[in-house]
């Protein structure tokens, strides 16, 4: 969930746009946060980073080194869990990954026993997956939304989506540390810190933020730690920290995942999503996880399950195509709207015809009834959720007793305004609710249809987010001076970002919105960039920009 998108005061943005983008991370940071800042910077990461065996290896990699007899899924596994071992709670302290799964290599046996008899069962066969520790497991592993109210949670069953990467031959390798109750408990939140997992690092400046709330799943992927990962999303929190971590992401239609099995913000914007470092990975895990879930009756409009999205991933994707560019991203933060301008160029080196567009003019006034939907939608989905949990607290009511009377461990660096702003919301069935749902829905379909069809459009393009802020555990998230996640959110439509270059290092992504169900279709012109322009630089795991 991406708070800035509408708690940002238009003081805090201006400042930040003004002075912050590019600052060093000092002094605002907690004692614990700057002796960490020591540690990580007379660690030696070089080797590491560049001499990792599975270095930036796709899953087609993994699926050639099997077939070779050269790799396992036993041997991917622990790979990976070395990796995990030098660089998440040792080195440069990424604490991106919030536990393993203690089942991963024996899971790995019983699949490279599959493949010895002649039986794959796809492309996911044997790949290591890292999800979100928002997403239920059955297995020894607990889901806890990196509370630690929600500590003990052993699920009694997979979510559905994990159920379809099990089938698929994955490997659930671990949880992914996240922004705790995926950024949706304080108006201050640092994203990346969860009381459970502490604060994630952005694997391409240490103090930089990871962004959120997917920010252990995007510094895991950015990292090497797995192969692919899984993010979740109400508003920014796939592709926003895609986009801060060098990451292809992808939001997808709601109601073509399942979110049945997933702690909850809102029944009309929650998706899971891919986290990957290249489209064509994005289009294979993205199709492993499809499929019509009698518990989500949203996927029941959804197209045909388990598509190949890998099937139009052609370099000309792009020619004859005509695409919209927001035009408020062409006037952005310099930095980043120079960046945004010559992945314009290269589109239309591609054959692409572009034509601006103004889609935040009419969504940005959406941003406080937006807020009021997932305040309602927060409180209904998780009393539901935790009403047939194993954790020991069994409503919202009982999180917040449990995180005041726990503070110094549960809130030691900011509150829960937003939890307790839920708590007091008085129903789904309240006049307000139902106005804020029409509001923001209709109203966001409406700027998006309206330009897409007008125009001709194969899609939109913009900057995803801008980059990276410096990680403050005291004030909080602030701006950096562009976002592009709300309008798809809003409207529950797909958005994709791509990696589009860096600004003094961090990563800033291409985003391309498109109409419900288009995931073939933004996939194929996210692929056809990403190939003309190879924007992707894996991270070196630098202390700081200076």
């Amino acid at each position: 969930m991406n708070r800035r998108s509408f708690l940002d005061n238009s003081t805090r943005a201006a400042l930040a746009a003004a002075l912050l983008p590019m600052a060093s991370c000092q002094s605002t940071t907690s004692s614990d946060a700057k002796a960490e800042d020591s540690s990580s910077q007379s660690a030696d990461a070089s080797g590491p980073v560049n001499d990792f065996v599975l270095h930036e290896a796709t899953v087609a990699d993994l699926q050639a080194r099997m077939a070779k007899g050269t790799e396992t899924a036993r041997s991917l596994c622990q790979h990976y869990l070395k990796r995990i071992e030098a660089l998440n709670a040792a080195g440069p302290k990424l604490r991106a990954v919030i536990e393993t799964n203690p089942d991963a290599l024996s899971i790995a046996d019983a699949l490279d026993k599959e493949r010895k008899a002649g039986k794959l069962r796809g492309p996911m066969h044997g790949i290591p997956v890292l999800i979100k520790d928002n997403i239920d497991t059955a297995d020894q592993m607990l889901t806890t939304a990196g509370a630690l109210a929600l500590e003990g949670n052993r699920a009694a069953q997979d979510a559905f989506i994990v159920k379809q990467l099990r089938a698929a031959g994955a490997v659930i390798l671990g949880k992914t540390n996240l922004s705790e109750w995926a950024n949706f408990r304080s108006t201050r939140a640092s994203s990346g810190w969860s009381s459970r997992g502490g604060q994630t690092r952005n694997a391409y400046v240490l103090n930089r933020s990871p962004s959120g709330s997917s920010s252990g799943s995007g510094t895991a992927a950015a990292a090497n730690l797995c192969a692919v990962a899984v993010g979740t999303e109400t508003d920014g929190s796939v592709v926003s920290p895609a986009s801060s971590s060098g990451l292809v992401g992808l939001k997808p239609t709601i109601g073509l995942l399942s979110r049945s099995g997933i702690i909850p913000i809102s029944s009309t914007q929650d998706t899971a999503g891919p986290m990957t470092r290249s489209v064509r990975d994005a289009a294979v895990l993205l199709g492993a996880m499809t499929g019509a879930d009698p518990a989500d009756a949203t996927t029941r409009t959804a197209p045909a399950a388990r598509l190949d999205y890998t099937a139009g991933l052609k370099p000309d994707a792009l020619k004859g195509q005509r695409l919209g560019v927001e035009k408020q991203h062409l006037q952005g933060p310099p930095a980043a709207s120079a960046l945004l301008k010559a992945a314009l160029e290269v589109l239309r080196q591609q054959g692409a015809t572009i034509v601006e567009v103004e889609i935040e003019k009419y969504t940005n006034p959406l941003n406080e009834a937006e807020f009021d939907v997932l305040l309602y939608e927060f409180k209904d989905g998780v009393n539901r959720y935790l009403a047939g949990a194993n954790a020991p607290v069994k409503t919202l009511a009982d999180v917040i007793a449990y995180n005041r009377k726990n503070a110094e461990k549960a809130m030691p660096y900011f509150q829960q305004e937003i939890l307790e702003m839920a708590e007091k919301t008085d129903g789904l069935g309240s006049a307000k609710y139902r106005a804020a749902v029409q509001k923001t829905v209709a109203g966001a379909r409406k700027a998006l249809n309206d330009a897409l069809q007008q125009n001709q459009l194969a899609a939109i393009v913009g900057i995803t987010s801008g980059p990276s802020w410096c990680i403050d555990l005291v004030n909080g998230d602030y701006s950096t001076g562009v976002s592009f996640s709300s309008p798809a959110a809003m409207a529950g439509y797909p958005h994709l970002t791509v990696p589009m270059g860096q600004v003094h290092g961090l990563p800033v992504g291409l985003s391309f919105v498109g109409a419900a169900y288009q995931e073939a279709q933004l996939l194929a012109l996210g692929y056809a960039y990403e190939q003309a322009s190879k924007l992707r630089k894996a991270p070196e795991l630098r202390p700081s920009i200076l």
